[in-house]
């Protein structure tokens, strides 16, 4: 099993923005082989920094399976309008991948 997941620190005061942006958005990601799962975290606010952190999760069968999906038609077109909302970001998001070693 393998979880991707992008880090977003998402500008205060455009919370419901962003989530708008991911509740509304086409994924496909049901079309894809290998996919399990997908959740979108909302963490804490950094008021100093001016974000609050969120995160997209997917749980997938595999790593392969995640990478023939970012190489897919269905990647391409869930993330065509990325760059419409740069201005709800503090800066760019940070993935992070791991393979699960260990789990209940």
């Amino acid at each position: 099993m393998y979880i991707a997941m992008n880090r977003f620190k998402v500008i205060i005061g455009s919370e419901s923005a962003f989530e708008a942006v991911w509740k509304d958005r086409d994924s496909r990601l049901d079309e894809v082989p290998g996919f399990m799962e997908f959740r979108l975290l909302r963490g804490g606010t950094n008021v100093e920094e001016g974000y609050t952190l969120f995160s997209s999760h997917t749980v997938w069968r595999s790593e392969e399976d995640f990478l023939n999906w970012t190489r897919s038609e269905n990647f391409r077109v869930a993330h065509r309008n990325a760059g419409d909302n740069k201005a709800l970001y503090w800066g760019p998001p940070r993935f992070e991948g791991f393979n699960v070693v260990a789990g209940v």
